[in-house]
């Protein structure tokens, strides 16, 4: 039994799609989903559906009863009162669950910064989630994804009016990407194999090295209109994320995380390229999944 957090959101989704057509109903499949009216009938009538959220140590032991074989994400919540405590919450029951209803297996996703200092918002509180699962013994994989390509989709509004999108990155500092098409696949081909056991990291960076000026002109040349960078600061970012309804601390966790990139680079030039497990360039992604968005 495998059993899928996160199914309707934007990587969950992927993954219980490709688990449901490579496995083709072999391998039992259960989500936690807070409601179960957002799965498709199709998806509806091939999963077992728990209601609730994974952060519910009740709603997590009935559905790991029986389950070997967990994916695991924390979703980001930007009114939570702490990120780190965000992620506590949901950790701690996972961490308890997994000694005592028999999952051997735990498929998460983490972040590429590793080794990076504290004080870095979701980065590090990733990593300390990291370390509690581990340190349960369970056979675990943390999937590695620097910056999701899917990140600039939230821009697309003022692309598609403006073009511009906005970014408190250093504009001339390389910066590693990731398809969420790239992370769901790995994460499906790790789900379906019972035979990897102890605790690895999975790095999945993208084939291109492009700072955020560069990928302002592959954004121009696929949608063959200009679009521009428009840098604000770390300061401004904050201000912003809290106009959109976010809290304060949350706001504050990502300018923190923002602010280590830049100051860090961890996310930079010298991480290698995985095409085994990140094959999907920045270009062919804004072909398929950016210029529809803005077009549409």
């Amino acid at each position: 039994m495998i059993v899928i957090t996160t199914p309707t959101g934007q990587i969950g989704r992927e993954v219980l799609a490709r688990v449901l057509d490579a496995d083709d109903g072999a391998t039992p499949v259960r989500v936690i989903v807070r409601d179960p009216a957002r799965l498709s009938p199709e998806v509806r009538g091939r999963v077992e559906a728990v209601q609730g959220s994974h952060a519910d140590p009740a709603v997590l032991k009935e559905a790991c009863e029986g389950a070997d074989r967990i994916f695991w994400l924390v979703p980001p919540t930007p009114g939570a009162a702490s990120v780190e405590g965000h992620f506590r919450t949901f950790t701690e029951p996972l961490c308890e669950v997994v000694g005592g209803r028999g999952v051997e297996r735990v498929v998460s996703v983490s972040t590429l910064g590793r080794g990076v200092a504290e004080h870095a918002g979701p980065i590090s509180a990733s990593l300390a989630m990291d370390e509690a699962i581990a340190a349960t013994g369970v056979h675990y994989r943390a999937l590695c994804p620097p910056s999701l390509m899917e990140n600039l989709l939230r821009q697309t509004a003022s692309i598609r009016a403006e073009g511009v999108w906005s970014e408190a990155l250093e504009r001339d500092r390389v910066v590693r990407t990731c398809a969420v098409r790239d992370v769901a696949a790995e994460a499906a081909r790790l789900l379906l194999d019972g035979s990897w056991t102890g605790y690895e990291d999975v790095p999945l960076v993208g084939p291109d090295a492009l700072t955020p000026e560069d990928m302002a002109g592959v954004v121009s040349e696929v949608l063959e209109r200009p679009v521009r960078l428009r840098q604000i600061t770390v300061g401004e970012l904050r201000t912003r994320l809290t106009g959109f309804g976010a809290s304060e601390a949350w706001a504050r966790g990502v300018a923190d995380m923002v602010h280590a990139q830049n100051t860090q680079g961890f996310y930079g030039v010298t991480r290698p390229s995985t095409p085994d497990t990140a094959p999907t360039s920045f270009r062919r992604w804004c072909e398929e999944v950016l210029k529809p968005a803005v077009h549409g």
